[in-house]
This record gives structure tokens, C-alpha cells and sequence, in this order.
């Protein structure tokens, strides 16, 4: 039986810093053992050498041993999305989803929120980049639905994914045993995942059909809307964190989406709160006060326009040697969302090929209605 939803925004003092989960704990918010999924920033580089996340990642982990009952083993199979990078003004932070008790919870037959895991099956090196990641990820993102308790896609707000990316090591091994990886360039091989991933989700949501191997990271035309794919050098397969609406849930919180189109589209922004369910706003100038502290967080993903250009005029993101786009678009995206809702503790992700459009990118909002 479907459980409400708890969901909390942590800041991190520092990278190995969790003792915002473990205070919740105390407290009673949730169980140790309820906890069902994480998605967090950390402070390293965002590159495929940025191990912020790896100890992020483990201390987290080691409050869930000690506070619950599972094992490590168990513990190891619940999806903790660490991206790396917090430019600007970004604030490292984690956002923590756990499931209450029914009774614990607000009763209300309206649109609530729901949250689904899941780990696809292993996704070798030569695999990203091609038909059979996409399948692996789509796979796994129907499996996450189910736990959800959500059978529409159209019902799907969010889908956070986590994938492997290639490093030296594993290219080697594709080599070894006679296959071929889509790229040697282990940073490209980051965009090459996420994009992957997102075709997965599209395919998984019906958003699309399934594409051929040559339109991964060529077709720009074929995206998911509500994708936020991340890739790192500390796992091998999917991780799939899942959020939707459904009605009978109960709880307090709601979720909703909406495209920016590109880097400066507050309105985009905007368009996400409201979904999510604060139609009170106001339509014209609206302002963070408006928000009354029921934003509980924002999750963008956004990419340098591979025009160069945005709203027509130009800027060199694409031709800087000295700072990659990546680092210059995720503050410029953090910074314009932050005003936004006046708080820099917001999950902003780069690389978002096959998510969102071109030099956009989806943004999802989770609100409490109390």
C-alpha cells in the first residue's frame, strides 16, 4: 500500500557533512528505514573526477546504517543522486524523500505526491550511447512508476537518474573484451550518458519513440520534459528517483513541472511553482515573498545554446578555453533561478541533452500546501 510522502531540504556545512538527515531522524520526521531516495548538490568540480559526491554519498549512507535497521547491502540499493558543482551562487544542500505513516499524515483525496526508485540492470561501457542503455534506463523508469503507485504518464513530474560514465578503466575493459565504447573522451562521456538517460525516460513516458543509435546526442528534436539526468565514476547501472502526483495519497506536499526554454526564462521558472500547485501567485511581477515558505525546492537542468546565442545576442560559453561551458551555465542558470525564489539552496544540473530543449531544459517545483 502507498505511503504519503515526507520531503526535507538539508543544507551541507561541508562535503562530508550529514548531520541534517541525522537531526530529522532525531527528531522523528521519518525513520532511518523509511528513507527512499535523495537527490543532492555537493561543492566538488562537476567533472568525472569531482569525489565530492563519492563522500557525500557515503556519508549519508552511514547514518542510514547507523540509525535504521538496514544493512549496507540494503542501504547500498537506495538512489542517492549526488551532482557535482555549485557555481555562483549555488549552496551545497540535499533534498530527502522518506515515506510516513498514513495516520501521521494530512487526508485529502486531491493530487499528492509520490515518490518511486528503482536500479536498472548494469550498464556496461558500451553500452552508453546506444540502444541498449536506453532500453536499460526505460526499463527501469516503468519499474519506478510502479512503485509510485502512478499509471499515467502524464501523472510524472520528475525523474532523477544517476548513471555510469566512461573513464580510462572501463574503456579499457570494453576494449579487452572486444567492443567498442562511443567516446574516449571521458567529459564528453558525461553529456553522452545524461542524454542517453533522457532518451530512456522519453521512451519510458511515451514521449517518444524509440531512437535509433544514430540520433543519440544528433536529434535534438527528441527530448523528455521532465528528465534530470546526472552521471559519475560510483556506480554502474541506473539510479531512478521518480516523482509524481497521486490522488488519495495524502500528505502535504505536490509536485509539477514546466521548460525553460532558455537560461533567462523566468518565466519558466515561474510556470513550475504554479503547477506544482500555487495558483495563488500572482500572474504579473511576481516575487519570492509571494512563495510564503512553501517552496520547499527547485530541480533545473540547463545547457549552453549550441547556437551560442541567447534571445539573439552572443556570448563565448562554447569558445572559453579557460572555464567549460558546463561551470558557466549551471551559475548563470542558478543565479537567474535563485532570484527567482530567493534561495540559492536549489538543485541545478548541466548536460542536458535529450532534456528539455535545446538550450533549455525542464524545471520542476515541489511545493507544501500544508
Amino acid at each position: 500500500m502507498l505511503q504519503p510522502i515526507e520531503v526535507r531540504k538539508v543544507l551541507l556545512q561541508k562535503v562530508t557533512d550529514a548531520s541534517g538527515l541525522e537531526e530529522l531522524i532525531d527528531k522523528g520526521t521519518f525513520r532511518a528505514d523509511d528513507v527512499v531516495g535523495v537527490v543532492g548538490k555537493t561543492e566538488g568540480n562537476g567533472g568525472v573526477n569531482d569525489y565530492t559526491r563519492l563522500l557525500a554519498d557515503r556519508a549519508f549512507r552511514e547514518v542510514l546504517v547507523a540509525k535504521g535497521t538496514r544493512s549496507w547491502d540494503q542501504v547500498r540499493q537506495i538512489p542517492l543522486a549526488w551532482s557535482g558543482g555549485t557555481d555562483g551562487v549555488l549552496s551545497p544542500h540535499a533534498t530527502i524523500f522518506a515515506t510516513v505513516p498514513a495516520e501521521s499524515a494530512p487526508v485529502t483525496d486531491e493530487f499528492r505526491l509520490s515518490v518511486g526508485v528503482a536500479m536498472s540492470d548494469p550498464i556496461l561501457p558500451e553500452e552508453i550511447g546506444r540502444a541498449a542503455m536506453i532500453e536499460k534506463v526505460a526499463a527501469g523508469v516503468r519499474r519506478a512508476m510502479e512503485s509510485a503507485g502512478i499509471s499515467d504518464p502524464a501523472d510524472v513530474h520528475y525523474v532523477q537518474t544517476k548513471t555510469p560514465l566512461l573513464v580510462l578503466d572501463t574503456i579499457n575493459d570494453a576494449k579487452r573484451r572486444g567492443h567498442k565504447v562511443w567516446t574516449e573522451d571521458t567529459l564528453e562521456s558525461m553529456d553522452l550518458s545524461n542524454g542517453t538517460a533522457g532518451l530512456g525516460i522519453a521512451v519510458a513516458l511515451g514521449e517518444i519513440e524509440m531512437p535509433a543509435d544514430d540520433q543519440v546526442m544528433n536529434d535534438r528534436s527528441l527530448y523528455s520534459s521532465v528528465a534530470s539526468c546526472s552521471s559519475g565514476v560510483e556506480l554502474d547501472r541506473a539510479q531512478i528517483v521518480l516523482a509524481g502526483n497521486v490522488r488519495g495519497i495524502g500528505g502535504r506536499y505536490r509536485i509539477g513541472h514546466a521548460i525553460m526554454e532558455d537560461a533567462l526564462d523566468i518565466d519558466g521558472v515561474w510556470q513550475a511553482i504554479r503547477n506544482a500547485g500555487l495558483d495563488d501567485l500572482p500572474v504579473d511581477c511576481p516575487h519570492p515573498r509571494h512563495l510564503k515558505g512553501r517552496l520547499v525546492n527547485l530541480f533545473l537542468k540547463c545547457e549552453a545554446d549550441p547556437s551560442g546565442q541567447v534571445r539573439g545576442k552572443r556570448n563565448i560559453m562554447l569558445d572559453d578555453s579557460d572555464v567549460h561551458w558546463h561551470r558557466q551555465i549551471k551559475a548563470c542558470v542558478g543565479g537567474v533561478a535563485a532570484a527567482v525564489c530567493g534561495d540559492p539552496a536549489i538543485f541545478v544540473s548541466v548536460s542536458a541533452a535529450h532534456q528539455g530543449p535545446p538550450g533549455g531544459g525542464p524545471v520542476v517545483a515541489i511545493v507544501d500546501l500544508g
